[in-house]
């Protein structure tokens, strides 16, 4: 049967922020340039391709996850895959180097591996499973990083990641910063791509400690994956002992087995010493009884209500109804086990980035699912989130130039 050009969901993508490519048309000028159709750009880190990337255990893994892609349905409904395509091969080939992790040197001569990019706003937000079990089998202790707030890389780690790869984390490091804490406050004006008020580095315990209900939220939901909790306070120059103290008293408080200083930025290795010994200590004394939010068998509605309501604690989960659609059109397809990946807003707990600390009384907003067959998950977009970026309104490009001698100015 012939692929319905209507129905194809396959997107092309570039690692470039362009707006403009969020809705176009193509295929005009005649049938020698296709079919006219409505299409999307994304950004590279959200494309299923950089997922499957990241959650492939090894080649043979990769080639298999690459044929399952579907890029759209047949004029009777069934789902047509890259490998029903014959492309699985050849991009099998352009990423047999890509799937072997980059091992870099840090500043202090450890060693470290870098890969894969996914953003975990608009993806799953992980460093890949092959790095991580390269690492295992070199090191005793290994940090992997999970990006964004743990609402959104953590919960993506545990529900996907440990899923797909049945590894199991024997401790958290939640990063915290006063200055996040202070925006979490509610009291302060920050916009990206500005510098911070004044304000904000002044000392303000009664805004940090108010800041810290973001902070016992994230506490609380790790601890519902059974994985004990370390707070890591990343220490500024403007950050006082009163505010530090503070933090890491709300957060032993909290539950986490332990908050402690990292000054890892301004100190290397050193000023990480008192997180080292914190992780070795609660990994030699708490036994993980890991857990996942949901099971594969549950609906795919039940799995996202699941998220929204354990993790994001909104009232409720309510679905536009492409969303309802799509659900429908994937449990029919025999995909209802797949987990679910959620794009969120990684400004707030909700789908509104303008509700921060620990807000309650909302809903989240469910506008599209999409499919990502390949990488293994259901990708539910909530809010307004998009997956091609765009320049602020005053790009960083406009304090760039060169001098005289040709050297780079306003880079930093």
């Amino acid at each position: 049967h012939r692929i319905d050009p209507h129905s194809v969901t396959w997107r092309r993508c570039l690692d470039v922020n362009d707006r403009s490519l969020r809705k176009i048309i193509i295929g005009l000028g005649g049938p020698k340039n296709g079919i006219p159709r409505e299409t999307s750009f994304d950004i590279s880190s959200a494309s299923e391709v950089m997922a499957i990337l990241g959650l492939s255990a090894d080649a043979h893994d990769l080639r298999r996850r690459l044929g399952q892609i579907v890029i759209g349905l047949n004029e009777v409904g069934d789902a047509v895959t890259a490998e029903e395509l014959g492309a699985a091969g050849s991009m099998a080939v352009l990423l047999k180097d890509a799937i072997h992790p980059t091992f870099m040197q840090t500043l202090e001569g450890t060693g470290c591996f870098v890969h894969t990019g996914p953003f975990a706003n608009i993806a799953h937000g992980n460093s890949s499973i092959v790095a991580d079990r390269i690492a295992l089998g070199l090191c005793d202790y290994v940090v992997t990083e999970s990006g964004f707030g743990a609402d959104m890389g953590a919960e993506k780690f545990f529900n996907i990641k440990c899923r797909v790869s049945g590894m199991k984390p024997d401790a958290v490091v939640l990063v915290a910063t006063i200055r996040a804490l202070k925006v979490h406050s509610g009291r302060y004006k920050v916009v990206p791509g500005k510098p911070l008020p004044n304000q904000m580095k002044q000392e303000d315990i009664s805004a940090v400690e108010e800041g810290c209900s973001n902070l016992r939220r994230h506490i609380e939901n790790l601890g519902k994956f059974g994985t004990p909790v370390i707070v890591a306070l990343n220490r500024f120059p403007t950050d006082t002992g009163g505010e530090i103290e503070a933090v890491l008293d709300i957060a032993r408080d909290a539950g986490a087995f332990d908050a402690v200083i990292s000054e890892v930025h301004a100190r290397g290795g050193e000023g990480g010493t008192d997180l080292a010994e914190a992780i070795v200590k609660v990994c030699d004394e708490v036994d993980v009884e890991f857990k996942m939010t949901y099971p594969d068998d549950l609906p795919i509605r039940d799995k996202i209500k699941a998220i929204g309501t354990e993790i994001y604690r909104a009232d409720g989960v309510d679905f536009k109804p492409a969303a309802s659609k799509a659900i429908r059109k994937f449990e029919k397809l025999g995909l209802g086990n797949l987990p679910v990946c959620m794009a969120k807003t990684q400004y707030s707990f909700s789908d509104d980035p303008k509700k921060v600390g620990a807000p309650d009384g909302f809903r989240i907003t469910v506008r599209d699912v999409r499919l990502s067959a390949g990488a293994g998950f259901l990708y539910a977009l909530t809010g307004d989130i998009i997956t091609m970026p765009g320049l602020g309104s005053r790009p960083a490009l406009l304090q760039i130039d060169v001098d005289e001698e040709g050297l780079p100015q306003g880079l930093f």
